[in-house]
C-alpha cells in the first residue's frame, strides 16, 4: 500500500492533471477597476476554501496594492455560493499526520495568518463582501476589513471546535472585541449567524441586498481617490431597510441574550455548562429552549479544543491583533504536532468520512479529563508540543491595525459610556432612552440599525432614576430584572 505522502503527491497529481484537462479558471481572479483593485476567491466546488496557492497568490497582490498609489480601495469578494469557507484542513490535517510533512501544514498557519494580518494594516479602505458562507479562513479574510458587506445569503461561523481544532484566524481579537460574552458563545459553539444578524452584531458593517453588490462596485469605481467616509456614505445609499423596523432579525437578544451573556462570563466551561444546565429548566421558555439547544452542541464538541479555545479567548481580549495571531500559530503548532488526536478525528470524521450526525470518538471524551496539563501544552513555551515548531515569520514589514469597528454599529460599550456620561461624545450622566437614540443617530449620520441597536441594549441593560424624567440608568447584573433567576 502506498505510503501517505506518496497517495497525497498521487492526489495532486491527479488534481493538476485535471485542471489542465479542464482548463480551469485561475483560483483567484485579479481585475482593476481605475482606482479600485479587486480579488474573486474562485474555487466554488470547494466553497472558495483557501489552498496554499491562493494564499500566495494573495499575499502577492495585496502586498503590491498596498504600496501602489495607483491603488485606493482593494474589494473582495468569492465565486458561487460563499465568500470563502475557510481554509483546506483536510490537506492540512494529513499533513501534520506524517511527521516527513508535519512543518509543511504548520506553514501553511503561517503563511494564512500572514495574510491576515496584512489585511488589517491596510491604510487604504478595504471592502470584503461576505455573500455566502464565511467560516474560519473566510472570517481571516473579511474581519480586518475597514468596511464588512453582508447580505440575505451570509453565513457566519468559526466552526474550528466541531472539528477538534480552535478558532484562529485573529478570531481571539475580534470575537472578544463583540458585546458581552457573544464572542465567547460563537467561538466555543461553533454556531452560526445569518443574513443581518451578522449586521446586528457588529461582524458586518453594513447590510444590503446581494442584487445590489455590482452596482456598489460601480458607484465605488467611479470615485478617482475615495475617502474612507466617502465609500461609507456610499455604501450606506445602497444599504436595505429591514422589512419590519424597529425589529431584530438575530434570536440573540432580549431574555435570551441576558441568559447568553450569564452562562459565558464562566473562565472554565464547566461553568459554563452548569448555568446553561441551571437555565434549562427556566421559567421562559426561549430561555430553556435556548439553554437546551446549547447544552447539546457544547456535548458534541470536543473537550479538549471547548478549554483550549476559552483560554485563548480569555486572553484575546487584551491582545492585539498581531499578538493573538501569533498565539493562535502556538496553538495550531501544537495541534499538529500531537497535543491532541482531536484535529484528525474531527476532521477524518466531519470532512473525509462526512458524517452528519453523531459525535467524534474525541480524546479525552470528557470535559472532567481535559486537565489543565493538557490545555498548557497548547500555551507555555516550554511544551514539548511547541519546542520544535517553526518561527512565525511575517512576509512582509509589520505595521499598524486599523479600527475595524469604526463603521460599524455602536457596541454596547458605547451605548453604556453614553448612559453613564463617560462617552467623548456625551454629557453628564441624566439622558432619555429618546435622548440616547438621538445621540448616537447624529454620531453616525442616522446610520441604518443604530435606532434597532440602541433600544435593544437599553431594554436588557437599563433602567430608570426615576419615572418623573426618564433618565435612563445603566444597571448590574444582580439588578438587571431580565437575569435568569
Amino acid at each position: 500500500m502506498p505510503s501517505r505522502a506518496t497517495r497525497r503527491t498521487q492526489a495532486i497529481a491527479r488534481q493538476i492533471m485535471t485542471n489542465s484537462a479542464t482548463h480551469e479558471q485561475p483560483l483567484v481572479l485579479f481585475e482593476s477597476r481605475l482606482s479600485v483593485r479587486t480579488f474573486k476567491l474562485n474555487r466554488p466546488s470547494k466553497l472558495n476554501s483557501l489552498n496554499e496557492s491562493m494564499i500566495d497568490l494573495l499575499q502577492s497582490k495585496i502586498e503590491f496594492w498596498r504600496n501602489s498609489e495607483l491603488c485606493s480601495v482593494i474589494w473582495g469578494t468569492g465565486e458561487g455560493r460563499a465568500f470563502c469557507a475557510g481554509g483546506d484542513v483536510q490537506i492540512v490535517a494529513e499533513d501534520a499526520s506524517d511527521p516527513a510533512t508535519r512543518n509543511r501544514a504548520i506553514g501553511f498557519f503561517n503563511k494564512e495568518f500572514g495574510l491576515d494580518y496584512l489585511l488589517s494594516t491596510l491604510d487604504k479602505p478595504y471592502i470584503a463582501i461576505m455573500d455566502g458562507t464565511t467560516m474560519g479562513g473566510g472570517v481571516g479574510l473579511s474581519a480586518p476589513a475597514s468596511f464588512r458587506i453582508a447580505t440575505e445569503n451570509t453565513v457566519f461561523a468559526m466552526p474550528e471546535t466541531k472539528i477538534g481544532y480552535c478558532p484562529d484566524v485573529g478570531a481571539n481579537h475580534y470575537l472578544t472585541r463583540l458585546d458581552g460574552e457573544l464572542g465567547t458563545y460563537m467561538a466555543l459553539t461553533g454556531d452560526s449567524l445569518s443574513g443581518r444578524a451578522v449586521f446586528e452584531h457588529g461582524l458586518a458593517t453594513h447590510f444590503i441586498p446581494s442584487r445590489r453588490v455590482p452596482i456598489l462596485l460601480e458607484s465605488i469605481s467611479a470615485l478617482e481617490t475615495p475617502t474612507f467616509d466617502q465609500v461609507n456614505d456610499i455604501i450606506e445609499e445602497h444599504r436595505s431597510e429591514p422589512e419590519q423596523p424597529g425589529t431584530f432579525a438575530s434570536p440573540l437578544v432580549g431574555s435570551v441574550r441576558a441568559a447568553l451573556d450569564f452562562a459565558f462570563r464562566h473562565d472554565k466551561v464547566e461553568g459554563i455548562v452548569q448555568d446553561l444546565d441551571a437555565l434549562s429548566d427556566h421559567r421562559d421558555p426561549s430561555i430553556s429552549q435556548w439553554a437546551s439547544k446549547t447544552m447539546k452542541t457544547l456535548n458534541l464538541r470536543s473537550p479538549t479544543s471547548l478549554k483550549v479555545a476559552l483560554r485563548a479567548i480569555r486572553r484575546g481580549k487584551t491582545q492585539s491583533v498581531m499578538q493573538a495571531l501569533e498565539m493562535e500559530y502556538r496553538i495550531a503548532a501544537a495541534f499538529c504536532n500531537g497535543a491532541s488526536p482531536d484535529f484528525k478525528t474531527g476532521v477524518n470524521f466531519a470532512l473525509v468520512e462526512k458524517i452528519k450526525t453523531g459525535r467524534p470518538n474525541w480524546s479525552p471524551a470528557t470535559l472532567e479529563d481535559v486537565t489543565d496539563e493538557i490545555v498548557d501544552r497548547f500555551f507555555d513555551t516550554d511544551s514539548p508540543y511547541l519546542k520544535s515548531m517553526p518561527e512565525f515569520k511575517y512576509p512582509f514589514a509589520p505595521g499598524e491595525s486599523r479600527d475595524y469597528t469604526e463603521y460599524a454599529l455602536p457596541t454596547e460599550t458605547a451605548i453604556r459610556d453614553m448612559v453613564t456620561g463617560e462617552h467623548p461624545n456625551g454629557g453628564d450622566t441624566g439622558i432619555t432612552l429618546d435622548e440616547l437614540v438621538s445621540s448616537f443617530e447624529s454620531i453616525t449620520d442616522s446610520k441604518m440599525g443604530v435606532r434597532e441597536k440602541v433600544q435593544e441594549v437599553a431594554a436588557r441593560r437599563c433602567g430608570l432614576i426615576d419615572n418623573a424624567d426618564g433618565n435612563l440608568v445603566w444597571l448590574k447584573w444582580n439588578h438587571n430584572p431580565q437575569l435568569p433567576k
